[in-house]
């Protein structure tokens, strides 16, 4: 017992010897985390409001009915909420998110990482009556679109080969909106989004709605949805995802800086860790 004692007092007396000669790494880790407290509010339900600028920074202005202000605000569930599989499941890893967006999860299974990307670019263009700008590229590269596909035009795929022939009534309905973007789903993804859209080459030059992309089978993409600078103009950002298998659009956490989290220093052409993923060579793209 005598032992057990003495040797606790030892371990105790090395702690206390460490902290004097060096108090800065645990300094360190009680200002991460009373910085990392104070960026969030988790009683808000939107990602502007969830989220606090880190000190000495502000939010970039964006015009009002804009896709970045319309990204900026969107609801999230109540802080807490889990991250649930398109077959009601709860994923494996609950750890790296700080909120779920109010996106719901077709059962179908097909609105994965792009998907849910392309769902959400989509509803802005239909709530703001742009719907004719909603299209998109097969990963064979022809083009799908949303009034073509609501005219009653429905595609033949043959391998690469791609015909699109009249085979349904008029249909415009936003009920058919989703079967259009489930069709999408199927023959779109990050390859098709990667060689379709606008690449972003310059760090100062992205805002809320670029993403960051790995194109390919399988690749992944997240989306940039809020922006804040500083006096010096370094930029940070906001990003949520989507993911494989379908589930739960979610605002990540930035795991490698406890200190700024869930905000991004983002860099062209880096490692970029995301949550549960890494991207390397990091590229960006815009929607048209």
């Amino acid at each position: 017992m005598r032992k057990a004692a003495l040797i606790i007092l030892i371990i105790v007396t090395l702690v206390l010897l460490f902290y004097q000669l060096n108090p800065k790494p645990i300094k360190h880790f009680v200002n991460a985390v009373t910085k990392k407290v104070q960026l969030l509010d988790k009683d808000s339900l939107t990602i502007a409001s969830r989220v606090n600028t880190p000190k000495g920074f502000v939010r970039v202005n964006y015009p009002k009915g804009s896709f970045q202000e319309y990204l900026r605000h969107y609801n999230l569930k109540p802080f807490g909420s889990k991250i649930i599989n398109y077959d009601n499941s709860v994923y494996y890893w609950q750890k790296g998110h700080i909120g779920i967006l109010e996106v719901p999860v077709p059962k179908n299974g097909l609105q994965q990482c792009a998907d849910a990307l392309i769902r959400i670019r989509s509803e802005y263009l239909w709530d703001t009556n742009q719907r004719d700008k909603i299209g998109f590229n097969f990963t064979s590269g022809h083009y799908c679109s949303w009034s073509k596909y609501a005219k009653g035009y429905r595609p033949k795929v043959n391998g690469n080969k791609v015909t699109f022939n009249k085979t349904a009534r008029e249909d415009y309905s936003k009920s058919n909106f989703y079967k259009y973007l489930n069709l999408i789903y199927m023959y779109s993804g990050t390859l098709s989004l990667y060689n379709e859209l606008n690449a972003i080459t310059q760090i100062q030059d992205l805002k809320i709605g670029d993403m960051l992309i790995l194109g390919g089978s399988p690749g992944h993409i997240v989306m940039i949805t809020d922006e804040a600078i500083n006096s010096k103009g370094q930029k940070l950002f906001l990003l949520f995802q989507g993911n494989t298998p379908a589930q739960s659009v979610h605002l990540v956490k930035n795991l490698e800086d406890p200190i700024n989290s869930p905000w991004y220093d983002l860099k062209m052409n880096a490692i970029i860790p995301v949550s549960n993923y890494i991207f390397y060579n990091s590229k960006f793209v815009r929607f048209k």
